[in-house]
């Protein structure tokens, strides 16, 4: 059975978790394909620590972490609410397609309405069907104002 706990990082068990998923994430082909280095392995759990508007959940199997979310608290202007944005989700190559993804979204869900957040957010790879085609499945969709402007695009600049 596969329970999902937001995760405690003071906790070495959902530290280690967190960094050993996150890692094998980076190391999927929809994560970029290479590994976290180092410096960030060792820095990761301090940075998101200090960031009260972080929040993790874990999904385990017995004692076996197999899936991740790392979401962002954020804020709508459009709606005066927060918002919550899931940054980060993964599940382990051997557990794909029972439900886990569903499972890590409904508990984000349930964290969000707590929060009293308008809505949650999240940026898909274009090429990433199978994820898209979930996000479809539990409700999301592209974001668009009017049609004729077209769909929002996710830009980034290096610093």
């Amino acid at each position: 059975m596969i329970a999902i706990v937001k995760a405690d990082l003071t906790r070495t068990e959902h530290a280690q978790a967190l960094v050993q998923l996150l890692n094998e994430y980076a190391c999927d082909p929809m994560g970029g394909g290479v590994p976290l280095s180092e410096q960030v392995q060792k820095s990761l759990i301090g940075a998101m620590s200090s960031r009260p508007h972080l929040h993790s959940f874990i999904a385990y199997d017995a004692e076996r972490p197999v899936g991740l979310m790392n979401t962002v608290e954020g804020f709508s202007t459009f709606s005066a609410k927060p918002l919550l944005n899931i940054h980060d989700v993964m599940v382990n190559r051997d557990y794909r397609g029972r439900g886990i993804a569903a499972q890590l979204f409904d508990a984000a869900e349930a964290f969000a309405r707590s929060l009293g957040c308008c809505k949650m957010t999240l940026e898909v790879l274009e090429g990433n069907q199978p994820a898209r085609a979930s996000y479809t499945r539990l409700g999301f969709k592209p974001y668009q104002l009017d049609p004729e402007a077209g769909v929002a695009q996710f830009w980034e600049k290096k610093i």
